[in-house]
């Protein structure tokens, strides 16, 4: 069904995907703990915090790009396709890759688009802190919540994905 360079570009985008997660992960945590760092202790809004928020955006936006591709490409997500949903039983790597992995990384996707826009905007600090704090924070959960982790009762993927 899939032939040999298909299967080597899906490998490789899965290492993309793997890696560029640590970095979306670290970025954002960077992000919210400068939102709420500089909210707490009634900062001015530095450059330093603005370019942590642009590249936070654009760094998830990088990664959403690497799912899109694979989501594509996917072998369980053809499969989810293939057979439906009634012929699955429970959640299956299909179902969560077709349905569930996917609903959630574009949700927290359109947040950290939305935060960093609406915060972009403000001219007050705490208000710019407050709605990074807010839109990224709730980004960060629906992401970590949606990783196929080693200990995931959903799906299972190792922390990072070789060849």
């Amino acid at each position: 069904m899939f032939n040999q360079s298909i299967i080597h570009m899906f490998s490789i985008l899965l290492i993309c995907h793997s890696v560029t997660r640590w970095l979306v992960l670290i970025s954002l945590g960077t992000t919210i703990y400068r939102s709420a760092t500089g909210l707490l202790n009634k900062k001015h809004f530095t450059k330093k915090d603005d370019q942590c928020r642009h590249w936070t955006a654009t760094i998830i936006h990088i990664q959403f790009i690497f799912g899109m591709v694979m989501y594509f490409k996917s072998p369980a997500v053809a499969r989810f396709h293939m057979t439906g949903l009634e012929a699955t039983r429970g959640i299956t790597d299909s179902v969560f890759f077709g349905i569930i992995h996917i609903s959630m990384m574009l949700t927290a996707v359109i947040l950290v688009t939305l935060g960093s826009a609406f915060a972009k905007r403000y001219t007050e600090d705490d208000k710019k802190y407050k709605t990074i704090l807010l839109y990224f924070g709730i980004a960060l959960l629906i992401i970590l919540a949606a990783i196929p982790w080693p200990f995931s009762p959903l799906a299972q993927r190792p922390l990072i994905r070789t060849l």
